[in-house]
């Protein structure tokens, strides 16, 4: 079934476009050449991170993301790029395995390792929408980690995956090197529509 308030349809990079008030929004697998588009998204969300967790800058001004390269040559993990109305506007990192629970092998739960988009595009039902498209392409349970100091992607978080898994999604408080976060975990279960697989 196709996510609230917009209808799905595959594009040629085997990417999801949906349709919402907004305009088209694509959710897009990132090839290795799309790597440069996603270090300088990378740099976007760590300066809005760092608001709330210790990053530094290295010697070249970046703040960098050593693990960004596994994302083609580990098959537990995938990127993916947002573009909306033909623009970037984000990114997804999803990785099998907890950060936190130690859940790994082919049990594994599916983990939101990074997501982000940019300002311009936020507070328009636009993560949630990419946020489902990614949950819906990886079904299994799922764990989202948040700072508890970041108090609006908190919010984005409980809104998000309730609406997705229909019933509220209460985090659990955990700690790690020393820094409060919310745990959410959740189940995507797998669901057809459109009659096409992701």
């Amino acid at each position: 079934m196709p996510p609230i308030g917009g209808t799905n349809t595959h594009n040629e990079n085997r990417g999801i476009r949906t349709m919402t008030q907004h305009g088209e929004t694509a959710v897009i697998p990132a090839a290795p050449e799309h790597a440069p588009i996603l270090a300088n998204l990378l740099e976007l969300y760590a300066h809005d991170f760092s608001e709330f967790h210790n990053l530094d800058i290295g010697e070249d001004g970046r703040f960098g993301y050593p693990s960004l390269p596994l994302y083609w040559s580990d098959p537990d993990r995938h990127p993916f790029l947002l573009r909306i109305e033909g623009k970037w506007a984000g990114l997804v990192l999803v990785k099998k395995g907890s950060e936190v629970s130690g859940s790994f092998g082919k049990d594994a739960v599916w983990d939101m390792a990074e997501f982000f988009v940019v300002r311009g595009c936020r507070r328009r039902g636009i993560g949630t929408q990419a946020a489902h498209e990614v949950w819906r392409r990886f079904p299994g349970m799922w764990e989202v980690r948040v700072m508890q100091a970041n108090v609006s992607a908190q919010q984005f978080w409980a809104g998000a995956i309730s609406i997705f898994t229909g019933e509220a999604v209460q985090p659990v408080a955990i700690d790690k090197a020393g820094e409060r976060w919310s745990l959410f975990s959740f189940e995507s279960k797998r669901v057809a529509w459109n009659n096409e697989s992701l």
